[in-house]
């Protein structure tokens, strides 16, 4: 059993930047892909990006490449999401997910791949 927690959402303006964090309960989080998605009132469930386990393979939506990275430090068993040039289309809250694996090619961007979700965190960029 793994619990995520994540941090760092806020208010900003647009342009601005968060950096979002997503912390595991346990040490073999470097064994875990971990995804980040996010939901705005009333729309679906966006994917947003991803990291395999170990090497930290990267995967990204069309709508947030080049503007937001995400990255892994596993002996602190965190996942970040660093989110540059942010526009009021990027309010939501943002979810992270992860599951075991072995696999350390390019993680899935599926929900359902993953296995354990955080409460989230509110992101809001004002115009």
């Amino acid at each position: 059993q793994v619990t995520l927690v994540e941090s760092g959402g806020g208010l900003v303006q647009a342009g601005g930047s968060l950096r979002l964090a997503c912390t595991a309960s346990r040490r073999i989080f470097s064994t875990y892909a971990v995804v980040w998605f996010r939901q705005a009132p009333g729309q679906e469930r966006e994917f947003v990006s991803a990291i395999s386990r170990s090497c930290g393979n990267t995967v990204y939506a069309d709508s947030v490449k080049g503007r937001f990275t995400i990255s892994r430090d596993n002996d602190k068993n965190t996942v970040h999401l660093q989110m540059d040039s942010l526009t009021p289309e990027d309010t939501a809250g943002y979810y992270c997910a992860g599951v075991r694996t072995i696999f350390t090619v390019s993680p899935s961007v599926e929900a359902g791949s993953y296995t354990y979700w955080g409460q989230g965190t509110q992101v809001t960029v004002s115009s």
